[in-house]
This record gives C-alpha cells, sequence and structure tokens, in this order.
C-alpha cells in the first residue's frame, strides 16, 4: 500500500496521497487543519478514499524522507522549498 503495483492505483498508495498532501501544503499548517482540508476532496476530486489514519502514515512517511517538517508552533511545512 505505500507503493502502488499491478493492483493498487498510485491514488490507492501513499506515495500517491503523500504527493496530494505536499500540494496541499503551501503554507505551515496543522495536522488537524490539513485533515479539513483534505477532507473536502477525499473521494470527490481525489480519485480514493482515504481516512485519517491512512493521511498520518503518509505524512509520517514524507518526514522520514525529508520532504516535510515540523516547525517550532508544531505546524508542517514543506522542507524542500
Amino acid at each position: 500500500m505505500i507503493l502502488p503495483t499491478k493492483h493498487i492505483r498510485i491514488s490507492e498508495s501513499l506515495i500517491g496521497l503523500g504527493g496530494y498532501l505536499l500540494n496541499l501544503l503551501k503554507e505551515p499548517t496543522t495536522v488537524d487543519h490539513l485533515w479539513l482540508k483534505f477532507e473536502k476532496v477525499n473521494n470527490k476530486r481525489f480519485p480514493a478514499y482515504h481516512n485519517f489514519d491512512n493521511m498520518v502514515l503518509s505524512l509520517n512517511l514524507l518526514f522520514l524522507m525529508g520532504i516535510i517538517d515540523i516547525n517550532e508552533k508544531g505546524e508542517l511545512y514543506n522542507a524542500t522549498n
């Protein structure tokens, strides 16, 4: 489920979800606020349904890869900018 395979679409994988969440991280934001932003498009504009647990797993993956980081206020931000 982390990577897409023959039977798992990119939108169903954690990498695909992470890419979409990264687009939502234009400015530093909290996990709760990011979930509220994603919840508006979850299973409507985004082609696969993901719950809060999947979002947290995807954020953990992005953090481990060094793509996102946490500032002194506890907000997530894109560390590649």
